[in-house]
C-alpha cells in the first residue's frame, strides 16, 4: 500500500480539531498507542499496540519513506498480530531492544485522507496527514490534495518534521528502550 505522508508541529490540538470539522471531516475516535521500533535494515520497523493497555489492537508495520520534511511517499504493509508481547520479545531477541513512542491519537478522516491529532509524550503536538494512493498509482494528485490541506491547517515550513517520532525522541534524549 501507499500513501504520501506529512507530518508538523503544531502549537496545540483545537485549531487543527476546528479545522478537521471545517473541511467536513468526521472524527472516528481517540487512540492510545504505543509504538516500538526496532533496527531494521531498510526502512522502518514497528509494533504498535493500541488500547489503555496495548492489549485491543496490535500490528508489525514495515514502511519505507525518505526524511524530508514535507509530502513524501510511504510504501507500507501491515499484518495484524494476536500475540505482541510475544512477538515483542522475539524481535528484540533477533534485532536488539526497541524503542517505544507513546501516543494519544484524535483520528479524523476525509475522502482518502487520514487526519492524524498527536499528542506524543516527550514530544508535544502533530498533527499528521497520510492521503491515500488511489489503485491508479498517481502519487501527484495525492501529493497536490496533502499540500492543499497544509495550507487549509495553517502548516508553515519551519513546523514539518522530516523523520519518525522516534527519531525526534531520540534526538531529544527521551526515547526510552522497550
Amino acid at each position: 500500500m501507499k500513501n504520501i505522508e506529512i507530518k508538523a508541529r503544531i502549537d496545540g490540538l483545537d485549531a487543527a480539531r476546528d479545522t478537521a470539522v471545517r473541511l467536513g471531516a468526521r472524527a472516528r475516535g481517540e487512540l492510545r498507542q504505543a509504538d516500538t521500533f526496532f533496527p531494521a535494515p531498510r526502512g522502518r520497523l514497528k509494533l504498535r499496540c493500541e488500547g489503555q493497555d496495548g492489549s485491543e489492537r496490535a500490528e508489525l508495520i514495515a514502511y519505507r519513506r525518505t526524511d524530508t520534511a514535507g509530502p513524501k511517499a510511504s510504501d507500507y504493509h501491515l499484518v495484524p498480530v494476536p500475540q505482541p508481547e510475544a512477538l515483542r520479545q522475539v524481535l528484540a531477541q533477533a534485532l536488539g531492544p526497541g524503542l517505544e513512542v507513546r501516543k494519544r491519537r484524535e483520528l479524523w478522516l476525509l475522502g482518502s485522507t487520514r487526519i492524524h491529532l498527536d499528542t506524543v509524550e516527550g514530544l508535544g503536538c502533530f498533527l499528521e496527514l497520510e492521503v491515500a494512493v488511489g489503485p491508479d498509482g498517481n502519487e501527484a494528485d495525492a501529493e497536490t490534495l496533502a499540500r492543499r490541506f497544509l495550507g487549509e491547517f495553517g502548516v508553515r515550513p519551519h513546523d514539518l518534521v522530516a523523520g519518525a517520532y522516534v527519531d525526534l525522541l531520540a534526538a531529544a534524549g527521551g526515547a526510552s528502550p522497550a
